[in-house]
C-alpha cells in the first residue's frame, strides 16, 4: 500500500484537472489531498458543507464524491474564470450551489449559518474572519485547512502569518486537531 494508490477518482476529474491546466491556474488541492477531502465528507451525512475557494472545482468533485444525496455543498470563490470550469463540470449537481463573491463578504452575509463540514482553502477563513467562520462549525463538525507548509511562492511574511494561525488554533479549548505533513493539512473538530 502506498498514498500514491487513490481509487475510485471521480469522474468529473479529469476533465477539471485538463481544464485547469490550460488555465494555468497553480493552486489547485493535490489529489492525496482530494482523497482525504472525500473520506472525510463521507463522515457527514445529511450534512451542510462549506468550501471556502473552488478554485477550479477539482477539490469541490472530490467532497462532492463522499457526500451522500442529502447532503448541500456551498463553494465560494471570487474569480470568475475559474469558477466557470468548476459550473461547467459540475454545475449539474443538485447538491451543489456555486457563489461568485468575495469571502468577506459571503461570509459576514451569511454568519447564522452552521455547517458540518468547512474546507477553507483560501484566506477568508484561515488568516482572515476565522472566527466568524469557526462560529458557523456545528457541535462535531469539521474543519480543514491546507497548504500550510512553507511554499516557494509565498510572499515575505507570509510563514509567520501560517506560524500565528498554527498557534491560533491550537491554543483554542474548543477544537481538537491534528495536523498532517502532506501538504501541510490541519483537521480541526468542534468539541465546545
Amino acid at each position: 500500500m502506498t498514498d500514491h494508490d487513490i481509487q475510485n477518482i471521480p469522474d468529473s476529474y479529469f476533465a477539471i484537472d485538463q481544464a485547469t491546466k490550460e488555465l494555468g491556474f497553480t493552486m489547485p488541492s493535490d489529489m492525496l489531498t482530494c482523497s482525504l477531502l472525500r473520506t472525510l465528507a463521507a463522515s457527514k451525512p445529511f450534512g451542510k458543507f462549506l468550501e471556502l475557494g473552488t478554485g477550479t472545482g477539482l477539490s469541490t468533485s472530490w467532497i462532492l464524491d463522499g457526500m451522500d444525496a442529502d447532503s448541500t455543498l456551498v463553494s465560494i470563490d471570487n474569480d470568475g474564470a475559474v469558477l466557470e470550469i468548476a459550473k461547467s463540470n459540475l454545475g449539474k449537481d443538485p447538491r451543489l450551489t456555486l457563489v461568485l463573491t468575495e469571502g468577506e463578504d459571503w461570509v459576514l452575509a451569511n454568519t447564522k449559518q452552521r455547517f458540518d463540514y468547512i474546507f477553507a482553502d483560501t484566506w477568508h477563513g484561515k488568516y482572515l474572519l476565522l472566527e466568524e467562520i469557526l462560529d458557523m462549525l456545528l457541535l462535531g463538525g469539521l474543519y480543514i485547512v491546507d497548504d500550510m507548509l512553507p511554499q516557494p511562492n509565498w510572499p515575505d511574511g507570509h510563514a509567520e502569518k501560517a506560524i500565528n494561525f498554527v498557534k491560533k488554533l491550537e491554543s483554542r479549548i474548543d477544537l481538537t486537531l491534528t495536523k498532517m505533513n502532506w501538504t501541510g493539512i490541519i483537521i480541526a473538530v468542534k468539541v465546545k
